[in-house]
């Protein structure tokens, strides 16, 4: 069996209520450095804040809604209340191999071992796993958005020179993910495609290729509740 259709990832997203230090309330904001991603907003409103190579730019999201955006976005999502998206994410393995790069202050940026830190959903070893446990996570989580937030605000001010230089060093704190992660490209997403490659080639000979083997998959779901980076998290194991 295959993976999911595309060697795509999919997850649902309820984004986080917490107020923010400009009177907001959503998640962290970040960017993907291989991979794009797409939304389906399934309940709830709010807004998508992006920056790109065309600015700041603010996204209404409704129900209904449905947008992507290309590596090098930075995004961050508000909400109204109730917000919940359904998730679509390219190269399915890469994303959750560290492809996300937080908007952290350039200091924490520039020092990869400050960035793990901070990036890190550290519990105090003096917690025991319990309601506590959870609690925990979400102060952590919460304090892993506060900081990306604060990057954030200085990096929209700084206009497309402050953007650049996020790039160059997101891509200076990936460098070393890169050769596992083209391993894993090429086992899923390009092995996706060069057998579709290969049953176009079957069916022009007008034979039924990959169709012999039809079958159904289920994916079954991991615990809910996960702390993402822009909310809470229910994910599939494919």
């Amino acid at each position: 069996m295959y993976g999911f259709p595309g060697a795509t990832a999919v997850s649902a997203l309820r984004v986080y209520d917490w107020p923010t230090a400009d009177g907001k309330r959503g998640g962290s904001p970040h960017l993907h450095t291989a991979s794009s991603e797409g939304y389906v907003v399934t309940s709830g409103t709010g807004t998508l804040e992006t920056l790109s190579r065309d600015g700041y730019t603010e996204h209404p999201l409704a129900p209904g809604t449905v947008l992507w955006f290309t590596p090098g976005t930075v995004h961050r999502l508000v909400t109204d209340g109730d917000l919940e998206l359904l998730v679509v994410m390219q190269n399915a393995g890469l994303p959750e191999a560290g492809d996300a790069v937080l908007t952290f202050p350039p200091e924490v940026l520039a020092d990869p071992a400050a960035y793990a830190r901070a990036a890190a959903l550290a519990v105090p070893t003096e917690i025991e796993a319990g309601p506590q446990t959870d609690l925990a996570l979400a102060d952590a989580a919460r304090r892993r958005r506060d900081l990306a937030l604060e990057g954030y605000l200085r990096l929209r001010e700084g206009g497309s020179d402050a953007l650049a230089e996020l790039h160059r060093a997101a891509a200076a704190l990936v460098r070393d993910r890169a050769e596992n992660w083209a391993a894993l490209w090429r086992e899923r997403a390009l092995a996706q495609a060069e057998r579709t490659g290969a049953q176009l080639r079957e069916l022009a000979e007008g034979r039924p290729g990959l169709m012999s083997d039809a079958e159904v998959a289920h994916a079954n779901p991991n615990p809910p509740g996960r702390h993402g980076m822009c909310g809470h998290l229910q994910t599939w194991a494919f």
